[in-house]
């Protein structure tokens, strides 16, 4: 049987063409060195000679999208996905912050509207549906509560078992919402990559299909859509710049791949300048970009938890992709990403967890520092709900005492 879709290693560019499941690639995950990322991240590819003949003389990017993008995706049929609102989330144009007109454009995506308000959404979907097509009943993951609580939701929708490895100190907001969606969930005695090994050894042991971000080439596939919305969204342009909340380096990574679609196929012709927006806390990735080879990792911490990693998984596909657009690494600090929160609640009505907020932390950090050009089109991509960690901002919000049920009482505390 003839495949629409290949996978191709990120590092050696070894293609593999199989109809079975494929994770990283067989000869570069040999390599791995300890305490360094992991070499052979796939991506899927496509024919796109092909694809731009099936749909030579109209709108391709139009006539793929009334397909629901399928040409370019590794899955036979759309019904395989979950009968959930998946994507086409909204996107806000802010023309004025802080009391003062903007002299750029500014955009908020805001993917927190998705059913487990995440973006992580997007690739539980896919890789439940490609599950779906093999036969697969069972996924595990491991997570620090976003991609957990989404595979959890997903797969309850679609009649799938999800197992969910997480550590010990991920938000009880996000345990709460795995354990609601009846997931089986395991708490790990140590962090995310303690986490994320285990669930690797559980795959190896038991052929459990793996969802895990930087291991499954699917969860990119799933995440690149989003590009798709925001060209669309944009009226058939890109950005100057998008700003993306990085941990891993997976939706980083997702983005460009989906823009890279779009460029193989002509319909665009320039990519939009990425930024990596990392804690400072947690900022492996982009303290490593010059010098990838030789990886430092620093212990991480910060208020950010969904993009707190001590080794980013995806890092060498998203370094490559950083160096080859000409990408750029941008840190903030926490008391930076809980202002952002902050400001974007009380001015845009968004409430975004510390982890997505981050990414406005960096628009308001290049914006402070002269480097967002008059007239540009910025965009900055919210990735999950505020809700999902309440605690986070419980330091910067004081509930204030009761006032009596008498009005006098009431005017007073008002200041009427």
């Amino acid at each position: 049987m003839s495949l629409d879709f290949k996978y191709q290693c990120s590092d050696c560019n070894k293609e593999v063409q199989s109809n079975e499941i494929v994770y990283l690639c067989p000869d570069c995950e040999k390599k791995k060195k300890p305490g360094m990322p992991p070499k052979g991240v796939m991506k899927v590819i496509y024919d796109y000679d092909i694809i731009k003949e099936d749909f030579r003389g109209g709108d391709i990017f139009f006539d793929l999208k009334s397909e629901n993008y399928l040409d370019l995706l590794p899955i036979k049929s759309i019904d395989s996905l979950p009968g959930l609102r998946i994507g086409n989330t909204p996107m806000y144009e802010v023309d004025e912050f802080e009391g003062k007109a903007l002299n750029s454009y500014l955009y908020l995506k805001d993917d927190s509207r998705n059913p487990t308000f995440s973006l992580k959404d997007r690739a539980s979907a896919l890789v439940s549906a490609f599950a779906k097509e093999k036969g697969l009943k069972k996924i595990v993951t491991a997570s620090t509560g976003n991609s957990g609580s989404s595979l959890a939701g997903i797969c309850a929708a679609q009649g799938q078992e999800s197992i969910i490895l997480v550590p010990e100190s991920a938000p009880k907001a996000k345990l709460m919402q795995v354990m609601m969606y009846g997931a089986s969930i395991v708490p790990v005695a140590g962090n995310y990559d303690d986490a994320f090994d285990l669930s690797l050894q559980l795959t190896k042991e038991t052929s459990i299909f793996n969802r895990n971000t930087g291991f499954n080439p699917l969860t990119i596939e799933g995440k690149k859509i989003v590009a798709f919305e925001i060209y669309d969204q944009m009226g058939g342009r890109v950005p100057d710049l998008l700003f993306v909340p990085t941990g891993d380096g997976v939706i980083l990574s997702g983005i460009y791949k989906g823009f890279e679609d779009l460029l193989k196929l002509g319909i665009i012709k320039t990519m939009p300048t990425l930024v990596a927006v990392q804690a400072e806390g947690s900022s492996n990735l982009i303290k490593n970009i010059a010098k990838p080879e030789e990886f430092k990792m620093v212990k991480s911490k910060t208020i950010a938890d969904s993009i707190s990693v001590d080794i980013p998984r995806n890092f060498y596909m998203a370094v490559n992709y950083l160096k080859k657009y000409k990408g750029i690494g941008l840190a903030v600090n926490d008391k930076e990403i809980m202002e952002a929160s902050q400001k974007l609640a009380q001015q845009t009505g968004i409430f975004s967890e510390p982890s997505s907020a981050a990414a406005f932390a960096g628009f308001m950090k290049m914006k402070k520092q002269g480097k967002i050009e008059e007239a540009s089109s910025n965009v900055v991509l919210l990735t999950g709900s505020g809700l999902k960690d309440i605690q986070a901002v419980e330091k910067i919000v004081k509930m204030p005492k009761p006032v009596d049920a008498d009005l006098k009482k009431l005017k007073k505390f008002l200041g009427i």
